[in-house]
């Protein structure tokens, strides 16, 4: 269920509803330059959060680690020469008729398109006599929709054999366009699912939307993870990690060189830094940040990391981190743990070391940052290792074995 309040402390709307099972929070209304690159600011994602807060029960608490995605775009406002007020300035869109007979349409945006092109295509027909009707806007289906039903979905998983989550994803976004991607999907050389590899484990979409996109004119990575999926704007993280597969895909059928393909992740990396709120999530972690662990929390965590840390070097690298995973009969494979490293590497050397370690448990304490998978897999195996060395009762003679 979503809601929306139009009297926040301030005056300024508040809604958080329900998008692609996340939820979608805003939105701030500032003045602001103009620029090609709005870049969303701590200000206004502090002020979401606290206005958010106030809507949910106490025992639920929204925290800026939760924020997965951050993002804000320039409103274009006009003044209306219609009206007698000339410093009037309107927050919708505006259609005015010139005395040369020119129709102009200004501001507006993207979530009133419908109601822009039916004020603007019927001021045309007035204002020209036009032997044509209204416009029809209102009962023009978009394509995919003519043959879409709720129950599509049951036929990809049917007839191709997707999974279940990402036939309603292709059926909810492509409509009967769904099945065009369904037969670009590769075989994933499993029992199940026999079609559609996904470019992120955790979100439904898959490697042929991507070669879809391509004939529908995609050009750029960004318009990858912004425009023909969401992944930006759902979660930078892992639209970072499938960057490299939807530029390998890309490059191939776009015949890009290798300098291009550079270009494309550059650009990509770029945007999700600045436009999609990757800087000031980042900012939550810093060097800066100052550390205020208990002395008692800061030992347990020192332990914790020497245990990967067996040659006290200060560090732990990825060789660290498998040893001890595969010690506990834990697999992940040697790119994933790269990702999972680089996530708190905050100097980028390739390694982490036991002030970076702090500074992550410091923030997660705090709320700024919300599941690290390098601090559940540290857990995970300091919890396994402890419990494997636990000496039982009967055999230690009475004696307790306390792991801390």
């Amino acid at each position: 269920m979503g809601l929306l309040d139009p009297a926040t402390s301030d005056g300024r709307v508040i809604f958080f509803l329900p998008w692609q099972k996340m939820t979608i929070a805003g939105t701030t209304d500032t003045a602001t330059e103009v620029t090609h690159h709005p870049i969303p600011t701590e200000e206004d994602i502090n002020f979401i959060l606290s206005e958010v807060r106030n809507y949910l029960s106490c025992d639920v608490e929204v925290r800026r680690g939760d924020v997965l995605a951050a993002w804000s775009g320039i409103r274009p406002l006009v003044t209306d020469p219609g009206s007698k007020d000339t410093q009037s300035i309107s927050r919708n869109h505006v259609v005015h008729v010139s005395d040369n007979g020119l129709v102009t349409i200004a501001g507006g945006k993207w979530t009133t398109y419908r109601s822009m092109a039916q004020d603007a295509v019927d001021a045309v027909v007035k204002a020209h006599n036009l032997p044509a009707n209204p416009c029809k806007t209102v009962g023009l289906f978009l394509q995919g929709a003519d043959g879409w039903s709720p129950t599509l979905y049951i036929r990809l998983v049917q007839d191709y054999g997707l999974e279940n989550e990402v036939a309603q994803h292709l059926a909810a976004t492509y409509g009967d366009k769904a099945f065009e991607v369904a037969k670009l999907a590769q075989v994933t050389g499993k029992r199940w699912p026999i079609v559609g590899k996904r470019l992120v484990s955790e979100f439904p979409y898959i490697e042929s939307e991507v070669e879809y996109a391509i004939q529908e004119y995609a050009c750029t990575a960004v318009d990858m993870i912004a425009r023909r999926t969401r992944l930006a704007f759902l979660n930078v993280q892992a639209a970072e990690e499938a960057l490299p597969r939807i530029i390998e895909i890309m490059g191939k059928r776009l015949k890009w060189s290798e300098q291009k393909k550079k270009e494309e992740l550059a650009e990509a990396k770029k945007f999700l830094y600045y436009e999609m709120g990757y800087k000031v999530r980042s900012e939550q972690l810093t060097d800066h940040s100052e550390i205020t662990l208990t002395p008692t929390d800061i030992e347990r965590y020192k332990k914790r990391f020497h245990m990967f840390d067996k040659e006290a070097k200060g560090f732990i690298t990825v060789l660290d981190v498998q040893r001890v995973l595969e010690s506990i009969n834990v697999k992940i494979n040697e790119s994933a743990l790269h990702e999972i490293l680089t996530e708190v590497d905050l100097n980028k050397n390739g390694q982490v070391e036991l002030n970076e370690f702090l500074q992550l448990m410091n923030a997660i304490q705090k709320g700024y940052v919300s599941g690290s998978r390098l601090a559940v897999l540290m857990k995970t195996a300091e919890e396994n290792i402890c419990q494997r060395n636990v000496i039982s009762v009967d055999r230690s003679g009475g004696g307790l074995f306390v792991c801390h």
